[in-house]
C-alpha cells in the first residue's frame, strides 16, 4: 500500500534540500508535485485542497534548525498534517457495554465483510481476550452464511446459525439472546451487501441497526476502490451511525488514497486495515504509523509488535544460545527463519513498514519474493535431517537427487546452499560481542538521508 504515493512524494520532497529557510517560493513547485502525488493517488480533490493549504499555511516561514535540513523540517510538517487528515490516534472498537457487546458490519457486496467479521472475531478473541459469537443476517445469500459458519469454524469462534426465510432482526435477536445466556463477550453482526447502494438495502440495514442497537456499526470497504471509497463512505453514514469504517484489500492497493479521504469526508475514524486473505491479516490503524510508512520512514513499532505476537519465542531464544554458543546456524534454522517471515506477512509485509527503504523495497521483493521463499523452504523438506543439519555433505549426486524431490533445479540448490553459507557468515558475526550493534549501525549508514534517519538515536549508543 502508498507504493506510487511513497515514490512521488520522495522525489518531490528531495527538492526542497539545501534551503537555509522555508518560504512561499522555494516549496512552490514542491507542494504543487505533493498536490499531483495525492491526486494520482487518488486522494478526494477537497481533501486535497485543504491538505495543500494546510502545510503552506504551516511550512512558509518555519526557521530550518541547525541540526535539521529543510527537508526534514517540510517532510515534518507533511507528516503532521498527513496524520492529522486521517486522524490524530488509533481508535480501538469500543466495548464498554452490558455484554454482550454488538458489532455490526455493513458494506457493498464483495467489500470482503464476511471474511473481515472472521478476522476480527480472531482479533478481539487473541488480542483483546474476548469470547466471540459470529452472527449471519445475510438472508439473500445461502453461500454467505455457509461460509461465515466455516470461517467461524477456522478461528475459533461460536456461530449462530441462520437461514434464508428468518427475518434480520429475528436473527440478529436470536444470537443476542443465544450469547447472554452462553455469557459471551461480543456477538459480530453480518449484515446483506449489495452491489449498489438501494433504498431498500439502506432501510433494511436502518431497521437493523434501530433493534439491536449496537455499540459498534463498522462500514467495511474496498480500499482499491480509491475516491469511491469515500463517497460510498459518506452514503452509509448518511444512512446509518457508524462509528468506524474496515479498510480491506490494502495489500493490493498502490496508491493509498482512500485511507487519506474516507476520515476528512465522513468524520468517521479508519479502525482497521485488511492486509491480506488469511483471517490474521487484520492490522489495527495508526495514523501516525501510517504516515510514517508513506513518507518513506517505515512503520517499526507495527514490525515490533507484529514479532512480538508471532514469532516464536522458544525458538529464536533457542537459536541465540546455539549461535553465542559459536555453533553453526544449520539448514533446519534457515528454514525456520523463512517460516517465521512468513508469518509476518511474507517479505512484502516485512519491506513495507522497513525504513528507508523505497524503490529498495520493490527491488528487492522482485530478487525475494514470497514464491521463492516457499520454493527455498521446499528444497530443506527435500532434504535429509542429516543433510540439514550438515549441509557439507551435500555432494552432486545429492544435489540431483533434493532437485528432483523439491520439482526444481540443480541451480535453484545451489543458490539455496549459497544463500545460507552467508546467512551462516552473518550469524557467526551476531554471535560474537557486539556484533548486533555493528550490524545495525552498518544498515543505519545504507539509509538515505532525511528517510527515517529524522530524529532516530545512532544505534548501539
Amino acid at each position: 500500500m502508498f507504493e506510487n504515493l511513497t515514490d512521488r512524494l520522495s522525489g518531490s520532497l528531495r527538492k526542497i534540500q539545501g534551503k537555509a529557510k522555508l518560504t512561499d517560493d522555494n516549496i512552490k513547485e514542491t507542494l504543487r508535485e505533493v498536490r499531483k502525488a495525492l491526486l494520482e493517488a487518488d486522494v478526494a480533490l477537497p481533501v486535497v485542497k485543504d491538505f495543500i493549504a494546510d502545510v503552506r499555511r504551516r511550512a512558509v516561514g518555519t526557521e530550518v534548525k541547525r541540526s535539521l535540513t529543510p527537508g526534514q523540517v517540510f517532510i515534518k510538517v507533511v507528516q503532521d498534517e498527513l496524520v492529522r487528515v486521517m486522524g490524530s490516534a488509533n481508535e480501538d472498537l469500543n466495548l464498554a457495554t452490558q455484554p454482550p457487546a454488538v458489532v455490526m458490519m455493513a458494506g457493498l457486496q464483495g467489500a470482503g465483510k464476511t471474511t473481515t467479521v472472521a478476522k476480527l472475531a480472531r482479533h478481539l478473541q487473541e488480542r483483546r481476550k474476548k469470547s466471540v459469537m459470529v452472527v449471519s443476517a445475510d438472508i439473500y445469500r445461502p453461500a454467505a452464511i455457509r461460509q461465515l459458519e466455516t470461517l467461524a469454524g477456522d478461528v475459533g469462534a461460536e456461530f449462530f446459525p441462520s437461514s434464508t426465510d428468518q427475518d434480520p432482526v429475528a436473527i440478529a435477536e436470536g444470537a443476542i439472546d443465544a450469547a447472554r445466556k452462553k455469557h459471551i463477550d461480543v456477538v459480530i453482526l453480518d449484515t446483506a451487501g449489495r452491489l449498489h447502494i438501494d433504498e431498500q438495502m439502506m432501510g433494511e440495514i436502518g431497521r437493523l441497526q434501530k433493534a439491536v442497537k449496537p455499540i459498534e456499526t463498522l462500514f467495511v470497504v474496498d480500499a482499491m476502490t480509491g475516491q469511491d471509497a469515500a463517497n460510498t463512505a459518506k452514503a452509509f453514514n448518511d444512512a446509518l451511525e457508524l462509528t468506524g469504517v474496515v479498510l480491506t484489500k490494502t495489500d493490493g492497493d498502490a496508491r493509498g488514497g482512500a485511507a487519506l479521504s474516507v476520515r476528512h469526508i465522513t468524520g468517521k475514524p479508519v479502525k482497521f486495515l485488511g492486509v491480506g486473505e488469511k483471517t490474521e491479516a487484520l492490522e489495527s490503524f495508526h495514523p501516525d504509523r501510517v504516515a510514517s510508512r508513506i513518507l518513506g520512514m517505515g512503520d517499526v513499532l507495527s514490525l515490533i509488535e507484529e514479532a512480538e505476537r508471532k514469532i516464536d519465542k522458544e525458538k529464536a531464544d533457542k537459536l541465540t544460545r546455539k549461535i553465542k554458543k559459536g555453533k553453526s546456524f544449520d539448514l533446519e534454522d534457515f528454514r525456520d527463519q523463512l517460516q517465521q517471515m512468513k508469518s509476518m506477512g511474507g517479505v512484502g509485509g516485512l519491506l513495507d513498514k522497513l525504513p528507508g527503504m523505497g524503490n529498495m523495497a520493490q527491488m528487492a521483493q522482485q530478487q525475494v519474493n514470497d514464491k521463492s521463499m516457499g520454493q527455498l523452504e521446499a528444497i530443506i523438506c527435500s532434504m535429509t535431517p542429516k543433510e540439514r543439519r550438515h549441509p557439507d555433505v551435500i555432494n552432486n549426486s545429492r544435489k540431483r537427487r533434493i532437485a528432483t524431490g523439491s520439482g526444481t533445479q540443480i541451480q535453484d540448490v545451489n543458490r539455496l546452499l549459497k544463500q545460507h553459507k552467508q546467512m551462516s557468515k552473518m550469524m557467526k558475526k551476531l554471535g560474537k560481542k557486539g556484533g548486533m550493534a555493528n550490524m545495525m549501525r552498518g544498515m543505519q549508514g545504507m539509509m538515505p538521508p532525511g528517510g527515517g534517519g529524522g530524529g532516530m538515536p545512532p544505534f548501539g549508543r
